[in-house]
């Protein structure tokens, strides 16, 4: 039979619990570091535009566009998504789209129109604040219509910093031209302000679905993009920026025609005959 100070010797060598160190997984940290890698491209922009290295400027942007279009994708498929992540993400996107591309535009052109060309990139970079801080206050809105979560209320910002860079671009290819004079620019730049701070519905990318009989048919088409981009970059990032620019005239109607849809199903509205929607109406949800 143990002692009683044996006892009290064998209680004071126990092992003691080991302590271990908190920390986050490479999971989690990767979309941070993506984000942060499209910061630092952005500044990196900045940096290019001051020494008037225009190309690699508007490149840099393009960077910082691709970064954030991955850092949203990884965290939601590594479950990495934080509170964290996504306030430094729309901190990130304010300086990459919208300070670094205002700028770029207003050390490149928007200088020689004096007051005015700083009002027009300013007024973009206080549209894309404005822009940023709706899309985070909408985030917890449960109020919106099933239909609805696949649109964006307004051109996204990174949308927006590679529409305004778009005459930029075509100076990549012809020194001089119309597109070159700074009132166009201008007014160009305040339109696509403009459009981020609009109430128009625009596609996201995030939920599309390509049908199974399409599928081979896109896998081509980016190639043949990708082909495009690589031999024809400026052209052919004009070319998508105006197909982009086309492509809202078609997300607004779908969008109009998904709402009165969803207003027929609820009995909100009746169809055209004047008649009631019927119950085997397909979902437009």
């Amino acid at each position: 039979m143990m002692r009683p100070e044996h006892r009290r010797g064998a209680r004071r060598f126990r092992r003691r619990p080991v302590v271990r160190i908190r920390g986050l997984t490479i999971n989690r940290l990767l979309p941070n570091i993506l984000t942060t890698l499209a910061l630092c491209a952005g500044l990196t922009a900045i940096r290019y535009a001051i020494h008037e290295r225009w190309e690699q400027a508007v490149t840099s942007i393009l960077v910082a566009a691709v970064l954030d279009g991955l850092d949203g994708r990884v965290a939601r498929l590594l479950r990495g998504s934080s509170k964290f992540g996504a306030e430094l993400d729309s901190l990130a996107d304010i300086v990459s789209f919208g300070v670094a591309p205002a700028l770029i535009l207003y050390l490149w052109m928007m200088q020689d129109a004096g007051s005015l060309g700083w009002l027009a990139v300013m007024a973009y970079a206080v549209c894309a604040a404005l822009r940023l801080a709706r899309f985070n206050t909408a985030l917890d809105d449960t109020t919106l219509p099933p239909f609805a979560y696949n649109y964006f209320t307004g051109v996204p910002v990174p949308a927006g910093a590679v529409l305004i860079l778009m005459p930029v671009m075509i100076g990549f290819e012809f020194s001089s031209g119309f597109w070159a004079a700074p009132l166009l620019v201008g007014l160009w730049t305040v339109a696509v302000a403009l459009l981020l701070v609009s109430r128009i519905p625009t596609f996201s990318m995030k939920v599309v679905r390509i049908p199974q009989e399409y599928i081979v048919l896109v896998l081509v088409g980016v190639g043949l993009v990708a082909t495009l981009l690589v031999t024809a970059t400026w052209p052919t990032l004009v070319a998508l920026g105006l197909i982009y620019v086309g492509s809202l005239f078609f997300s607004i109607r779908r969008y109009a025609h998904l709402k009165r849809q969803a207003a027929l199903m609820m009995g909100e509205l009746e169809d055209e005959g004047g008649e009631p929607p019927s119950s085997d109406q397909p979902n437009a949800a």
